[in-house]
């Protein structure tokens, strides 16, 4: 997979839950100390993120980290 590909995956998988959750842009973006553009770059894959900051989302979703990187399962 390339990295453009994975990262759009992620982010595909990062919106899948945040909506799951009913949770906003903005809203996610505060719990996570990020602003709402930041979250829609990484959605939108054009933004790559640390390990800390999936972590964040984990918690914030209130899903395993594991479960952001497992794309086939949408």
């Amino acid at each position: 997979m390339l990295d453009e590909e994975f990262l759009s995956e992620f982010g595909v998988k990062l919106k899948f839950y945040r909506i799951r959750r009913n949770y906003t842009q903005a809203q996610l973006g505060e719990m996570v100390e990020m602003s709402e553009h930041r979250i829609s770059q990484i959605e939108n894959g054009r933004c790559n993120i640390t390990l800390k900051t999936v972590n964040r989302f984990s918690n914030a979703l209130e899903v395993p980290a594991s479960k952001l990187f497992v794309f086939e399962e949408i």
